[in-house]
């Protein structure tokens, strides 16, 4: 197993709250393709694929755990594609954090693309948390480009909250998610992006079962030229409810687009989706200077707030 130092330590701590590279409960660290600690519960195993990089994690049926498998990534120009497939067994409420840091001090592109699959069982529950961060004083790109799927079988419900905290070049996320009858998904989406980064989200969320529901809500700012690009789309295949919802900050010279849709296959199925890009406020930004901000004080608390 790979050693920590330092820096991977300070990544751990930034996207998946590790203090010192360690957690209470079942975790998996990954650095720059090696395994740099594994540790196991009764209730939730972690083991190697064999045909491919990535792991299997296992919950128990009610397995009520949390379960850490960051990935960090310190070595200019690695490039790598990691499998992981979460079995999560009926009547289970676990918490997964999957944070992806990249810290980049070299002159090559360092990329990570994740695949996670998720199998979550009846009447199961899941919270599925994903932070993406880079830093770095290379020339070298941090990219990253995470895909998730997953399948929720009878009154399953899963919570997903993904965000880019800063310093991603260039993201393309997928997100697919199939309900069945009386399962429910919450998709919570925040991004932020500077320069020239660029982000991409597809999303789909199909509604298979009946009663079941699905709600998308993404809120994002893009600064200076970066560009943002979101498709989410919300498919209702029998009686269900879909509510999709995208609120953007602009400024600078970026570029959004936001592009939701709908799809209704059954006559019972209530779909509704909202997008909105705009501008600070002008009267938002002099209500905080009035009370002592300066103006770049007043941006940066009204964004925060924004993005909480």
């Amino acid at each position: 197993m790979s050693e920590l130092n330092s820096v991977d330590t300070a990544l751990l701590e930034i996207i998946a709250g590790m203090k010192n590279g360690t957690t209470q409960g079942a975790y998996n660290i990954r650095k720059d393709s090696g395994c740099a600690g594994r540790v196991n519960t009764d209730m939730v195993t972690i083991t190697s694929k064999e045909d491919k990089p990535g792991i299997d994690v296992t919950f128990a049926p009610g397995c009520k755990e949390s379960c850490h498998i960051p990935v960090i990534i310190t070595e200019s120009g690695l490039k790598e594609t990691v499998y992981n497939d979460f079995y999560v067994g009926e009547g289970a409420d676990v918490l997964i954090i999957a944070g992806c840091g990249i810290h980049n001090c070299g002159e090559d592109a360092a990329e990570h693309d994740g695949v996670h699959t998720f199998y979550i069982g009846k009447n199961a529950r899941v919270k599925y948390v994903e932070k993406h961060y880079g830093e770095g004083d290379g020339n070298g790109e941090r990219v990253m480009n995470p895909a998730t799927v997953a399948y929720l079988e009878e009154g399953a419900v899963m919570q997903m909250e993904a965000s880019q905290i800063g310093g991603i070049d260039s993201t393309h996320r997928e997100t697919k998610v199939v309900c069945g009858k009386k399962a429910e998904v919450v998709i919570t989406e925040r991004l932020l992006t500077h320069g020239k980064q660029r982000a991409d989200s597809d999303m789909a969320i199909v509604l298979d079962g009946e009663d079941s529901k699905g709600r998308v809500i993404s809120r994002s700012v893009a600064q200076d030229e970066s560009v943002q690009v979101f498709r989410p789309v919300v498919e209702g295949n029998a009686k269900c409810f879909g509510h999709v919802q995208c609120d953007s900050i602009i400024m600078g010279s970026a570029k959004i687009s936001s592009v939701p849709a709908i799809t209704a296959n059954d006559l019972d199925a209530q779909l509704i989706h909202e997008a909105a890009i705009g501008r600070i406020a002008g009267d938002q930004l002099l209500k905080l200077e009035t009370l002592g901000l300066t103006p770049e004080e007043a941006e940066d608390r009204i964004l925060k707030g924004f993005l909480a």
